[in-house]
């Protein structure tokens, strides 16, 4: 005969389980997080000091522009396509799931391609210094920004070790197209070089979910989530816009070696960025799961 002790021991046992089960994974999302958001940091610091070593200053500062500049093209993909997608679609089926990541990250694709083509309309009026720059940075938009809706793509998943072979897979192929742009000596060589191996990443990223981006869902996944994406566009881009325009001033007033000089700072908070950005990834997926 069963006593009424034995069956509360009986029961709080898988109750304690599970609760075991779902912290341990949890805390493993939380650490797939931090581990891509290092990778990334790391890739970003490395590109930083290389092209600055290979080029100089002032040519680092107009390097500096067109990546500022991604910044913010990336700051709006973001609010219109990935922030909605890891709010909505995190720890959903996965056949709901995989809809809306192809909408999404067709989203990401058209908004490259839209701000791209105003890069390479934009690049001749710049000037011979800064304007290749932006010719190749406008070419190479749609993969750098595919690339990282696939990283976000896979958090709302909760695949966060997805995430992080990806920007592995970034970093490997940087290596030999930095020692490229090298040998050529140009700004646009390091553009191209550094938005050619994130193109990579991104092909790697759509056999890693199985997923073709479709273009043709953007403007139904623009209207379906505007009430998330707007406000995700306004603030997201009021904080790199703030960048991308104390960068211009500068570079207008008093050279783009100036631009180079403060980019070069910046690089110092990667670590304390990596940190504060690979929590913030995770944690709003895993707020939405709750």
């Amino acid at each position: 005969m069963t006593t009424e002790g034995e069956k509360t021991t009986a029961t709080a046992a898988p109750a304690g389980s599970a609760r075991r089960t779902v912290t341990r994974a949890v805390v493993g999302r939380l650490s797939w997080g931090l581990a891509d958001q290092a990778a990334s940091s790391l890739s970003n610091f490395a590109v930083g000091v290389y092209v600055a070593r290979s080029l100089g200053l002032t040519a680092f500062g107009v390097f500096s522009l067109a990546w500022v500049t991604y910044g913010v093209v990336l700051s709006v993909s973001r609010g219109l396509a990935t922030d909605p997608l890891v709010v909505r679609f995190s720890g959903v089926p996965d056949a709901s799931w995989r809809g809306a990541v192809a909408r999404s990250s067709g989203t990401a694709l058209g908004v490259g391609a839209v701000i791209g083509a105003g890069c390479l309309a934009a690049g001749p009026v710049l000037g011979s210094s800064v304007g290749p720059a932006f010719v190749c940075l406008g070419v190479m938009l749609p993969g750098l920004l595919l690339q990282d809706a696939w990283r976000y793509s896979f958090f709302a998943a909760g695949a966060g070790r997805k995430a992080f072979v990806n920007d592995v897979v970034w970093g490997v192929a940087l290596v030999p197209a930095m020692v490229v742009a090298a040998r050529v000596g140009s700004v646009a060589a390091f553009v191209l070089a550094w938005g050619g191996s994130a193109a990579v990443a991104a092909l790697y990223g759509c056999f890693q979910s199985g997923i073709r981006p479709r273009l043709t869902g953007a403007r139904e996944w623009v209207r379906d989530h505007r009430d998330l994406g707007y406000r995700y566009l306004v603030e997201n881009t009021s904080v790199s816009g703030a960048s991308q325009l104390r960068a211009y001033g500068l570079g207008a007033i008093v050279g783009v070696g100036a631009v180079g000089v403060i980019r070069g700072s910046e690089l110092l908070l990667g670590p304390f960025l990596a940190v504060l950005m690979g929590l913030t990834l995770v944690t709003v997926a895993e707020a939405a799961r709750m």
